[in-house]
């Protein structure tokens, strides 16, 4: 064994070779430690055991003991599963270096191009438990001492690129620089092989190379010859990356990195961001690696605005091109949206420089995403095959707020190689093509949660990796097209349209169907004769007998003798929306007179669809009927309860008990009076329409007063407007569905961050204003027997300890009867509620009780993978496991920690508790940061698709109301297709719901984190020292706390009474 101290040439080129940060470092010492041993780079795996044999040194043994470990399992076979396999690799990228990797240790001839001659991404990748442990088995650590020492796991690109070349050399992978890959050279001849065209002057050896493999690399902006891509649009997305100078000062390290903070939960940071330097952002995530590395995403109008952007262009490319940019005002952008984010702890912040020497610092566009159609080829000519894989961004390009992009990439790596060796053992080429887009299948799909915990097994079967693993969900029928025998058709986009959800079900089908139907579900009510689709329903009485039969117990048409026909028509459509979640998209007024056939049709094709396989039976609807949604109701409560909310903080302010002021208030909140019998609508009035509601109104948009046709309609209380115009009056930002209220003075819609606080201030501190209360899951459903009116089921939000507990509320007589009928006796086998606890401490307790548990704060030993904890057990005394200094905490948050570190055990069985308790804490926040922006993307991807299905509706609707001379046969396809159109809108607004009450469960657990903290910085505290200020801010702390926990409460048991409701409706179905 040769001493630290050694003079042998070898030994020293080896050194250099693991302490090289730049491409042609690494290059030189590594020919220089072949050329000292006598051997020639790019000799395959037998170049590597050679290296082994005659480098006896100490520095090296660790990493051939790592290197050997992996070689060794068995689906290597020794590195003789594919020694007669010759591969192409295209791409130097950490996927292409990765997918090399793996080929070399199969035991295949591996040949690399890449057409860049450095590696100069400082930009930053977040990096899941197994690529971690991956990494590390490849000997990471050894090249690159301060991997993931940091509180958030991640590394810059280069150096995993450096690092991964590192590794592809010393398995004898061949490396050529500077060399582009333009296409392939199919066999001119029998017996001859597949080549590569390559740019601008390979040398011979490389340009008569013939292989059986191709792995494409490349980027997404290259995909071979014959692939298909499909193109997936969003609304304008502008990211912005910036990567400034780390010194590594002891201020610098100190500050600490921020996992993910979104617009969508956290919309006080963002305004204060606003108002502090002018900057509308969506997002920003801060890493701190070889460079402090921000990246955000920015909105279009504020980059217009602070002079980023010099114009206006429609077209993406043009909008951030270079001439369009201006790099100055570039860089003051993101300096000022860093030096914010971190409160100015970073100092001043230089830019560092990229491969061309300026300021590293680009936007960029990320609204289209790119995926493959299929991740393999076969290419066959003069009976040479060409097995062809993509990998990386080439296969699916990622949506970078998620930190998806190189996990997935080496999965697909590890897909690619499993096929290759698939493929050298003689499988066929169809059962290689089937089984490789089975787990292409699973790729998208993919996260640290749902594939095995231990990360040690993962290794290339995909049966380490992957849980319920299907290898034939995917035929070799069905890869058919993927087997050519001659390659034929370029590279084509199938679709630039985004997915519109959800597949529709259940179309209205004929405008006489849908007749038929309705004539079926009024049948033998008195006074209700449906003959057609127009006039039949203008007196009210056929819609509210439709509503009565799809929900028995909502209304009886007894309770509506002696109303008009607006006032019937108003109550229907009101019980219509609030009870069976159908939006209307017409008004009354439009009903009774008979003005808006078409809006009709599409109104009733709502119920049609919703309520089509249900039996023609009088007994009630189940809450999971096909085609309802229990989110579309469960906003709807919740937007209603936030106005009554509203209305009761504005009279307990003005102190005012009853009288003219609170009746109108309780009509503008959309309050139901309990003295009379049902009324209509808010907003519609029970006399005629007025001057400014008459029919012909209900065409126009309430905000811009421009014509609105059916499939623009949105409707919020009473009222129609323009997706595009329902924005908040304060920032403009889109109004998603209960994520905004109407202010009570001026009649303005805002979003809930602008919303005016009547009484109170807003508490920036907590993340936006007071949320409101969440409807209890028993307002989502009807009982299968006699039911509360739902006058009096929307006057009960879930209670808190701010509210009333007592409320006067008046009942009819026919009210009183069905209150009496009701079977009050509690159920024996249901378990009773807990007790409230009586004191302050132990309200705390209740409230905080594993409250650590879901912010990664663990009360118990963490769940670790064993891997990982092995990793973290190894020795860290030699010089590349240098780790960062502690994070500075405030002394609020560290108190906290140290106490729980101390109650629970934490301190004694890891000495790093610190650090470990802040990791967990931050790995949560990353889950929750991903969680968000998946959501945002799907949202405007669902955005984007609505605008498209109006742009489609608006052109039907006018074809249909102003070809009167045309065909009936073209008029009745013309109407179905407007009618799965409005289907179709109905269902992407039902995902929107669903995706939205997830956005309320994330708004609660970011508000819940910021009460937790708030509150263990008093109770910490001496009491002794506490003064009467301190105690009323603590109990206003506790009470919101518990607040927040109820509404999240009852948010959980809505969503299981749900899944419950949707199960049994599946077993009913079955049955």
């Amino acid at each position: 064994m040769a001493s630290p101290t050694s003079t042998n040439p070898a030994h020293t080129h080896f050194e250099s070779f693991l302490q090289a940060q730049l491409c042609q470092d690494v290059l030189s010492s590594f020919q220089g430690l072949c050329g000292t041993l006598g051997l020639e780079p790019g000799g395959g795996l037998p170049q590597y055991h050679k290296i082994k044999a005659q480098l006896n040194y100490w520095s090296a043994k660790s990493l051939w003991a790592k290197l050997d470990k992996r070689a060794g399992q068995p689906v290597y076979q020794q590195g003789r599963a594919c020694t007669n396999i010759k591969c192409l690799v295209v791409g130097a990228g950490p996927c292409g270096l990765r997918a090399a990797v793996e080929l070399a240790m199969l035991g295949a001839r591996v040949v690399l191009v890449e057409k860049r001659t450095k590696f100069s991404r400082h930009n930053v990748l977040h990096l899941w438990p197994f690529t971690i442990h991956d990494l590390r088995a490849l000997g990471a650590k050894k090249f690159y001492g301060r991997f993931c020492t940091g509180t958030l796991d991640h590394i810059s690109i280069r150096q995993l690129q450096l690092l991964l070349l590192k590794v592809a050399l010393l398995l004898g992978v061949e490396i050529h620089w500077g060399v582009t890959f333009t296409g392939l050279q199919p066999p001119l001849r029998k017996g001859s092989g597949w080549r590569a065209q390559l740019q601008p002057n390979p040398p011979a050896q490389l340009a008569s190379y013939e292989f059986d493999v191709l792995i494409s690399a490349a980027g997404g902006k290259f995909v071979p010859e014959g692939f298909t891509v499909r193109e997936m649009r969003g609304k304008l997305a502008i990211g912005i990356t910036a990567n400034f100078v780390n010194r590594r000062t002891v201020e610098e390290t100190q500050v600490p990195e921020i996992s993910g903070v979104a617009r969508i939960y956290n919309q006080s940071f963002f305004q204060s961001l606003l108002k502090a330097t002018g900057i509308d952002l969506e997002n920003i995530v801060y890493y701190k690696d070889d460079t402090h590395y921000f990246v955000m995403t920015a909105k279009k109008q504020c980059l217009l605005r602070l002079g980023v952007l010099l114009q206006d262009w429609q077209e993406t490319d043009r909008l951030l091109g270079s001439a369009n940019v201006v790099p100055e005002a570039l860089q003051r952008f993101a300096q000022a949206a860093a030096d914010f984010a971190t409160n100015g702890k970073l100092g001043k912040l230089e830019f560092a420089k990229d491969a061309h020497g300026r300021p590293d610092v680009s936007a960029f566009d990320f609204t289209s995403m790119m995926r493959a159609e299929s991740s393999a080829r076969v290419q066959e000519k003069h009976g040479s095959r060409l097995l062809l894989g993509l990998v990386g961004d080439c296969l699916v390009e990622p949506f970078w707020p998620l930190g998806t992009g190189v996990a997935r990439g080496f999965l697909a790596a590890f897909d690619a190689a499993w096929m290759v060796k698939q493929w050298a053992e003689g499988a066929g080429p169809l059962e290689v093509l089937a089984e490789r887009e089975s787990l292409y299948q699973l790729l998208s799909q993919t996260s640290p949660e749902n594939m095995h915990r231990n990360v040690a097994q993962y290794g290339l079967d995909p049966a380490t990796r992957y849980p319920n693993l299907n290898l034939r969900a995917v035929t070799p029928n069905q890869v058919q097209d993927l087997y050519d025998v001659v390659t034929k058709e370029p590279v084509r986009k199938k679709s630039d349209k985004t997915d519109t959800g959800k597949p529709a079900t259940g179309s209205a089908g004929t405008q006489e169907e849908l007749l038929r139907w309705c004539q079926e579900q009024t049948a033998g009510y008195p006074g209700v004769h449906v003959t057609d689709l127009s006039s039949s329903w203008a007196d009210g009485l056929a819609l509210c007998a439709l509503v009565h039969q799809l929900r028995p117990g909502l209304l009886e048409p007894s309770e509506l003798q002696g109303l008009g026909a607006l006032e019937v028509t108003a109550w229907a459509l009101k019980v219509a929306e609030h009870e069976l979640g159908i939006t209307p998209v017409l008004s009354a007024q439009a009903v009774v007179a008979g003005s808006d056939p078409l809006g009709l049709i599409a109104y009733l094709s709502h119920f049609h669809s919703a309520f089509k396989s249900m039996p023609h039976s009088p007994g009630p609807v189940s809450q999971a009927s096909p085609g309802t949604s229990s989110a579309v109701l469960f906003l709807g409560k919740l937007q209603r309860t936030l106005q009554r909310s509203r209305v009761k903080d504005l009279l307990q302010e003005n102190g005012e008990d009853a009288g003219g002021k609170k009746q109108r208030l309780e009509v503008e909140a959309g309050t139901l009076s309990t003295e009379e019998p049902p009324v209509p609508e808010p907003r519609v009035p029970l006399t005629p329409p007025s001057q400014h509601q008459e029919a012909g109104d209900r065409d126009l948009c309430a905000l811009c007063g421009e014509h609105l046709y059916i499939l623009e309609r949105l409707c919020a209380n009473g009222r129609f407007f323009h997706r595009s115009c329902f924005r908040c009056h304060t920032c403009e930002a889109t109004l998603w569905p209960g994520g905004y209220g109407q202010h009570l003075g001026d009649g303005h819609f805002y979003c809930l961050q602008h919303l005016p606080q009547p009484g109170r201030k807003e508490d920036s501190s907590n993340g936006g204003p007071e949320s409101p209360d969440l409807p209890t899951p028993g307002e989502n459903s009807t009982p299968s027997g006699p039911s509360t009116p739902p006058a009096l089921q929307e006057a009960s939000p879930v209670p808190s300890p701010s509210q009333p507990t007592r409320q006067l509320i008046r009942l009819s007589s026919l009210e009183r009867q069905r209150l009496s009928s009701l079977n009050l006796t509690p159920d024996p086998a249901m378990e009773p509620p807990p007790k409230p606890p009586r004191s302050c401490s132990a309200l705390a307790r209740q409230a905080l009780e594993g409250s650590f548990a879901g912010w990664g704060v663990p009360v118990q030993r963490p769940s670790v993978p064993v891997a990982m904890e092995e990793e973290e057990e190894e020795s860290s005394s030699s010089s590349e496991e240098e780790e960062e200094k502690d994070v500075a905490l405030d002394s609020d948050t560290e108190q906290a920690l140290l106490t729980l570190a101390k109650n629970s055990g934490t301190m004694k069985k890891y000495p790093t508790w610190r650090r470990t308790l802040l990791r967990h804490a931050k790995e949560e926040e990353m889950k929750r940061f991903c969680k968000a922006q998946a959501i945002q993307r799907r949202l405007n991807e669902i955005d984007t698709a609505l605008r498209e299905l109006e742009a489609e509706g608006v052109k039907l609707e006018l074809a249909l109301r102003n070809q009167s001379s045309s065909p009936e046969q073209q008029k009745e396809l013309w109407l179905e297709q407007l009618l799965q159109l409005v289907q179709k809108k109905n269902g992407l607004v039902a995902e929107e719901a669903e995706l939205m009450i997830t956005v309320q469960e994330l708004k609660l657990e970011e508000k819940q984190w910021h009460l937790d903290q708030k509150l263990r910085s008093y109770m910490n505290r001496e009491e002794a020292l506490k003064t009467a200020a301190d105690r009323q801010a603590e109990d206003q702390v506790l009470r919101k706390l518990v607040d927040v926990v109820n509404q999240r409460d009852a948010l959980i048991r809505f969503q299981e009474e749900r899944r419950l409701s949707e199960l049994a409706s599946g077993t009913g179905v079955q049955g």
